[in-house]
């Protein structure tokens, strides 16, 4: 395992905080990398993945593009585009909302719920990272920690 003053060759850092918010941003892009050697034998992006996966939690409901977008990993990824990409290959449909026709309905394809079968059996994604079950419960509980707006830890 090499820490992260190796894997970026930096020997000092202004603080320890510093030094954590590199190591999270490194280990972030690192998954992604990763993701990105899973995924592609399939055809689809870490986004389209994400986009899928909450259609499959939405099933067998549509969902409008805004509210995929909210509840995306990645909030600035260009859903219309990501939704087009998807429809070309069969993995969801769209439809005019009846309420709104400037917003579309979205709706995972047989096909697509296959897609996310056949990955679930042989990706192991959420063994990307080398931690315990107990280290997996602390990181993502710092995590969610490092993301709160406390007044008294951010000014």
């Amino acid at each position: 395992m090499k820490k992260i003053e190796e894997e970026i060759r930096q020997k000092k850092f202004t603080s320890i905080h510093q030094k954590a918010l590199l190591n999270l941003i490194y280990t972030s892009n690192w998954v992604q990398h990763k993701q990105q050697r899973y995924f592609k034998p399939f055809g689809i992006t870490g986004h389209q993945f994400n986009i899928l996966r909450i259609l499959k939690g939405q099933f067998p409901k549509t969902i409008s593009g805004k509210e995929i977008k909210s509840r995306m990993l990645d909030r600035n990824s260009d859903v219309s585009r990501l939704l087009d990409r998807l429809a070309v290959k069969k993995l969801i449909t769209k439809g005019t909302c009846p309420n709104d026709k400037r917003a579309s309905e979205v709706l995972i394809t047989e096909e697509g719920l296959a897609l996310l079968d056949k990955l679930a059996k042989t990706l192991k994604m959420d063994h990307v990272l080398s931690l315990s079950d107990e280290e997996a419960l602390m990181l993502s509980a710092l995590l969610d920690k490092a993301r709160s707006e406390d007044p008294q830890t951010h000014p």
